[in-house]
């Protein structure tokens, strides 16, 4: 044990504590115990002096050498029971260190008393999720950089081509900077919402629910139609929340943007709202390859992308989901998602 460390605080204390007992014994048995006993045998008719003789010869030596025993005993527990203490605390402390060094797999084994052993799970419990947060940042600036590069490295392309003399500076040159321009704002913006920034976002009013649903269900019909995608839409009459109107549109966009990339050619999709004991649930479900159970509870983190059936080659940023979840929180209401091999819901509640 370290010379300063808690086994030796503890080891102190308890040797202290024996020390202090001890004393507070020996003085009742050397004082009031000696005293006790002159007085029964002078009342016998033996002499004072013969009877203290007599005690410091049987019960002071006896009482010396259980102390001397006693004080061996409590010696040896105080050291075992400091080290049992000390040693989880002090692979806490060592562990703790490696975390704060940037090592984020330090964990420590979940033993001793039961307060201990709760501590260690609360450590290795709180290790995991720095870990995890550390992988997520990661992932997030991986992916930020590359949804960064690609219109940047348009940008570049174009730039030099002008430069060099082999693209025309005409509109149509012009028209895919822009959009390239266009594709690095919104980005931003979209960044900008996740990051919490409040910017001027307008004070929350009452919204008709339905028309904003119909609204952005006839801006998709367009692209789905396209793709003869068989669009179905049920909406209740009033469904009024409390939001900001623009973000309520923003998110039945994300939405409906999300049905219309992953809806193969000929499927269905498919929006309803209604009024729940909740409030209003907004559903917007797609026919096509379901999302695994285990990216489900995922498909809300910024970048996040389900492998083969929901891909990059799909387009987008991989921040609209992020963003719904983001604004539908901030309004008060909850977002979730079912899926199984025929249909993909996405829905969000919103108090009324």
């Amino acid at each position: 044990m370290r010379s300063n460390g808690i086994g030796t605080r503890f080891l102190a204390a308890s040797l202290a504590v024996a020390v202090v007992a001890l004393g507070i014994v020996a003085v009742g048995v050397l004082r009031v115990g000696g005293e006790t006993f002159a007085s029964l045998m002078v009342a016998a008719g033996d002499s004072a002096e013969h009877a203290r003789s007599m005690f410091d010869e049987s019960v002071t030596t006896v009482l010396w050498i259980a102390a001397a025993v006693a004080g061996i005993v409590a010696v040896a527990l105080a050291v075992v029971l400091a080290r049992r203490l000390a040693r989880p605390i002090e692979r806490l402390a060592r562990a703790a260190d490696r975390i704060a060094e940037g090592d984020l797999t330090a964990r420590v084994p979940e033993d001793g008393p039961a307060e201990l052993r709760s501590l260690a799970l609360a450590y290795n419990a709180m290790a995991e999720r720095l870990a995890e947060q550390e992988a997520i940042r990661r992932e997030f600036v991986m992916n930020a950089s590359h949804e960064l590069r690609t219109p940047l490295t348009n940008l570049q392309g174009y730039l030099e081509a002008l430069r060099d003399g082999v693209l025309p500076p005409d509109p149509a040159t012009f028209d895919s900077l822009r959009e390239e321009v266009d594709r690095l704002t919104r980005l931003a913006a979209s960044l900008d919402i996740l990051a919490g920034a409040e910017g001027e976002r307008p004070e929350s009013r009452s919204v008709e629910v339905a028309a904003v649903v119909r609204a952005s269900a006839d801006l998709a019909a367009p692209a789905l139609a396209r793709r003869s995608i068989e669009l179905q839409v049920s909406v209740e009459e009033p469904l009024e929340v409390r939001c900001r109107p623009d973000e309520l549109t923003q998110v039945v966009a994300n939405l409906l943007q999300n049905a219309v990339r992953y809806t193969p050619a000929g499927g269905r999709v498919r929006v309803a709202a209604e009024r729940t004991a909740d409030g209003v649930v907004v559903r917007v479900a797609n026919t096509g390859p379901g999302i695994p159970q285990a990216d489900l509870p995922h498909v809300w983190e910024r970048f996040y992308r389900v492998e083969k059936s929901r891909d990059r080659a799909r387009g987008g940023a991989g921040v609209g989901l992020a963003i719904v979840k983001r604004l539908v929180e901030d309004a008060g209401g909850r977002v979730g998602v079912a899926s199984d091999a025929d249909w993909t819901t996405f829905w969000f509640n919103l108090p009324a």
